[in-house]
């Protein structure tokens, strides 16, 4: 499954789609793979699409009040964890997405915008909380099973 994960160039914020990879039995979730969009906006407003999107919810601001630890930067640079702790995310946007597949094909997926409250405005995120929000949204995938 990919995970995309999209800073914004001008803002302290970065989207998320998460693209369902398998059927969710216990949300009533099993026929993901649909042939056009149109058919994916009947997924996404199933009841039990919307549970989904209310346990995502509560993990989700779990993750983003407790993030997972980052044992070190991709670039190979070590993270300074020796101050306080880095400041929470706030989510920002949580909804359903229609995700574009291969040959056609289309599911549905989870939208998530988290931004920095305290980042300065119409500045990009530092690469450590784009690292911080890598490994939420890593962590929020595996907590659901997503994949």
């Amino acid at each position: 499954m990919s995970i995309r994960i999209s800073a914004d160039e001008k803002q302290p914020s970065a989207s998320i789609e998460i693209p369902l990879a398998k059927p969710l039995p216990d949300y009533d979730l099993e026929q993901l793979e649909q042939p056009t969009p149109r058919d994916v906006d009947g997924v996404l407003v199933s009841q039990g699409f919307r549970d989904l999107v209310d346990d995502a919810r509560g993990v989700l601001m779990e993750l983003l009040a407790n993030p997972p630890h980052i044992a070190e930067s991709q670039d190979g640079g070590d993270l300074d964890f020796t101050s306080q702790a880095a400041p929470h995310l706030e989510l920002t946007q949580l909804t359903g997405a229609i995700c574009p597949g291969d040959d056609n094909v289309y599911r549905p997926g989870l939208w998530i915008v988290v931004r920095d409250p305290h980042a300065q405005p119409k500045t990009p995120l530092c690469h450590t909380t784009q690292l911080r929000i890598a490994a939420i949204a890593r962590e929020f995938v595996k907590r659901l099973d997503l994949a």
